[in-house]
């Protein structure tokens, strides 16, 4: 984490792992955030390592040491805070001594595999960027069919119902055999994109034929999937944030008193 004698409001509350720099620019608006005895009503302020913040009441600690974890999520589980439907979310599921941390984009409810999670937003913020050009890889079951050329067009990018989808890299996965059900067949691709919109490779297989029925995603950037078991959460050791971030995230902050 850089160290900086002053930052924006909403990156500070970012950092101490509260909240994105977009949540904390709505709470700034509804009034919930103050610094220095005065309630805030724009974002656009600038903080110094001295001034008190106070958010819904309570004074902002001091950030801790950027962290970042491994989560192996389960199908079953929303990628959010909270739920309008009541669903039982990733955060839900966690150890409660983790702490408060939010995840570094998303995996839909259906979907598993690799969701990093991090008690700093603005790492989260960094790794999300499309202009940080992580890829992000998954393995995908498909019932159906679909020619070479119907995968080689999703790949170059393509238009589907007023969306513009980028390229994405896709191949079959010859090292699962195709699961031959009821008359067409289920078959393994790989796929690795740099951007993601909602649903998106469930968009462009259906696009082609296919229906996705599994989405696995085993890598995100430098950081892998490998053996975690599903629901384990595995911190990603200092040594792993400096070699593959670089030393503006090597942990310099307070540490964390979790382990």
């Amino acid at each position: 984490m850089s160290e900086e004698v002053s930052e924006r409001i909403a990156k500070r509350m970012a950092r101490a792992g509260l909240c994105s720099r977009r949540e904390a620019e709505r709470w700034i608006e509804a009034g919930r955030v103050a610094v220095n005895g005065t309630t805030l009503t724009t974002p656009a302020v600038t903080v110094a390592a001295d001034d008190t913040v106070v958010v819904d009441g309570k004074t902002l600690s001091p950030p801790e040491a950027t962290r970042l974890w491994r989560y192996h999520k389960p199908r079953g589980l929303v990628t959010s805070h909270r739920d309008e439907q009541g669903r039982r979310t990733v955060f839900d599921a966690l150890p409660g001594d983790l702490g408060r941390v939010i995840s570094v984009g998303r995996l839909d409810v259906n979907s598993e595999g690799l969701l990093l999670l991090t008690n700093d937003g603005g790492l989260a913020r960094h790794l999300e960027l499309p202009a940080t050009g992580l890829a992000r890889r998954y393995r995908v079951r498909a019932h159906g069919t679909a020619t070479a050329a119907a995968l080689k067009n999703i790949a170059k990018g393509v238009h589907i119902d007023g969306i513009d989808y980028g390229p994405v890299d896709i191949s079959l996965d010859n090292s699962e055999q195709t699961d031959r059900g009821r008359g067409r067949a289920n078959q393994w691709y790989m796929v690795s994109l740099r951007e993601g919109n909602t649903r998106e490779i469930r968009r462009l297989f259906e696009h082609v034929g296919l229906a996705v029925n599994r989405l696995i995603r085993i890598s995100y950037g430098p950081f892998q999937l490998g053996g975690l078991p599903p629901r384990q959460v595995e911190e990603v050791p200092r040594k792993a944030l400096r070699e593959q971030l670089g030393e503006k995230w090597v942990p310099k902050g307070r540490p964390g008193k979790r382990t």
